[in-house]
């Protein structure tokens, strides 16, 4: 296949040019494609069988003093792309987030649950999930969360970094999620994209879950330092812009139901991922 992908300059998009390396893959960085203008994607799709959008506004507290140009990226760039994807005939991976959900269930988010984000940036991502679905049918939603990778700044890379500043972390124990390695992620996208599914919403995070805390201890741990510098605290102790969510554990059942397998357990994965030397300071 011949694979465009926008954002790949990115954390994901780094793993995903590796992943995809056996296809003729474009990888494009904000510089050479900027996906808020449609005629940019129509250039950059001619051609192309597949794309898979990374390109996203996210820094998630500017969004809410600044949610118009949030909007023109997270939401009308993934419409412009699903708009000239589909005038090719190709599908888009549009990259998703836990945020599109209010973050207050207590057992997994299951693909086709209602949206209900409470943050501007979790707003515009369910508009670009909406808007890229209603240009392209051809249309993959990829939600996933708490992403860590060697192309970028993550949080067991600030745990290490951190831990070499001080004694003792105070980690946020109450809110919860499922620790996601973009390595693992990006062989998700490429399993959906060879199996040949054309649409759907999957989840695509690392399997189990875990609070802040609990990564943070396991970072130290995978790292060989002592977990018991690791203190809990609250949210309350950490006030941002963005709300964030309280519960961002995601349900996997989409994957059987392609004949796929889920992803495997977030230890198993941040293990491989210390040993591999991409979780480093």
């Amino acid at each position: 296949m011949r694979i465009l992908i926008a954002g790949g300059t990115g954390m994901l998009g780094i793993d995903l040019v590796e992943a995809l390396s056996h296809h003729d893959v474009v990888s494009t960085g904000s510089a050479q494609l900027d996906i808020r203008d449609p005629e940019a994607c129509r250039d950059a799709v001619r051609g192309i069988d597949a794309i898979v959008n990374c390109a996203a506004y996210t820094r998630v507290d500017d969004a809410e003093a600044d949610e118009e140009a949030a909007f023109a990226l997270n939401a009308q760039g993934a419409a412009n792309l699903a708009a000239a994807a589909a005038e090719q005939g190709a599908v888009l991976v549009q990259v998703s987030t836990d945020y599109v959900f209010r973050g207050d269930a207590r057992e997994p988010y299951a693909e086709d649950a209602a949206v209900d984000p409470v943050s501007a940036y979790g707003r515009t991502k369910a508009e670009g999930e909406r808007l890229a679905v209603e240009a392209n049918p051809d249309t993959i939603v990829v939600r996933t969360a708490w992403l860590y990778g060697r192309g970028g700044p993550s949080f067991p890379a600030t745990m290490l970094r951190l831990a070499g500043q001080r004694e003792t972390l105070d980690v946020v124990d109450d809110q919860r999620g499922q620790p996601t390695w973009t390595r693992d992620l990006a062989g998700a996208i490429r399993a959906l994209l060879e199996a040949g599914v054309r649409s759907g919403t999957f989840h695509g995070t690392n399997a189990g879950e875990a609070t802040w805390f609990d990564l943070a201890r396991a970072v130290l741990e995978e790292a060989g330092l002592d977990p018991e510098r690791v203190r809990p605290t609250d949210s309350a102790s950490f006030v941002r812009a963005a709300p964030r969510p309280a519960w961002s554990v995601l349900a996997h059942d989409a994957w059987a139901a392609r004949g796929l397998a889920p992803m495997r357990p977030w230890r198993e994965a941040l293990h491989e991922a210390v040993a591999r030397g991409e979780v480093a300071a």
